[in-house]
């Protein structure tokens, strides 16, 4: 086998962590947020008078559907590609949008509870992922056990980040921290800004630094998305959740058109080069 196509083959599925990767993730965990809204809250009605029974949970079916159908997909794939890649990220924080509202309303278990259940989700698949692999480097994704591991951590990740900004955005009288949309994406914008300066200025583990920024995107675009389509009595701009959904589409169609999109390497492709 030639140099060139060992090197290839030692590419990672996923994408190589730049500032493009981390805009189009805020922007997706926000058309996520959106999205999942339009279809429970808007079209199944969940939050109007006449609510479709179990509104929560056939939209998290839909998704959840949808999700599993793109990781297959994705896992099959020989190579990177991004805009699978994306679709897939899309539809895990879509899921994920409805599945926390699945937990935190439908179950009764409210904030708290749904921030801890998903927490130790997200912890025991990165436990699994390391006692199996050795590693949970995403630059290691390059074979199908590794992205299954990617993916269940990922889509509980984003399931996480969303009850984290509703907990920190709604009012303490429903259990929230009162921070609102606009106070709740400015602490976890904050927060994310302090990671970027970890990076930059320290030696802390960036496979911490990558996790913890990855979840934390998420919460980020749950706050931005609830601002755009909730009632303006509430902290919102109300607007049309269809409406913000698409023109959120179209931006990160364009930014993945535009921003340099390339696969992460794995770790043993200095070697195979060499």
């Amino acid at each position: 086998m030639s140099d060139r196509r060992i090197a290839e083959d030692v590419l990672s599925k996923v994408p190589a962590v730049t500032l493009g990767f981390w805009i189009i993730k805020i922007l997706a965990t926000t058309l996520g947020e959106t999205g999942g809204d339009t279809v429970t809250m808007t079209w199944l009605g969940e939050t109007t008078d006449h609510p479709v029974p179990n509104g929560y949970l056939i939209g998290t079916a839909i998704f959840g559907l949808l999700l599993v159908v793109l990781v297959w997909t994705q896992i099959r794939a020989r190579r990177f590609n991004s805009w699978l890649y994306w679709a897939t990220i899309v539809a895990s924080t879509t899921c994920g949008t409805t599945l926390a509202d699945f937990a935190d309303r439908s179950l009764g278990i409210g904030y708290p509870g749904g921030s801890l259940l998903l927490l130790a989700c997200v912890l025991a698949s990165l436990f699994a992922w390391y006692r199996t692999v050795g590693t949970v480097d995403v630059n290691s994704v390059t074979s199908p056990r590794e992205e299954t591991f990617y993916w269940i951590t990922i889509t509980f990740s984003q399931t996480l980040g969303t009850a984290l900004g509703d907990w920190a955005a709604d009012a303490t009288s429903d259990g929230g921290w009162g921070l609102g949309y606009s106070g709740g994406a400015l602490v976890f914008g904050g927060v994310l800004a302090l990671l970027a300066v970890l990076y930059f200025t320290t030696r802390t583990s960036r496979v911490f630094l990558f996790w913890a920024a990855f979840i934390l995107t998420r919460p980020l675009g749950a706050t931005v998305g609830d601002f755009l389509d909730k009632p303006v009595a509430k902290g919102g701009l109300d607007l049309s959740r269809p409406i913000a959904t698409l023109v959120l589409a179209a931006a990160t169609i364009a930014l993945v058109l535009l921003l340099p999109q390339r696969p992460g390497e794995h770790p043993g492709a200095e070697k195979a080069t060499a």
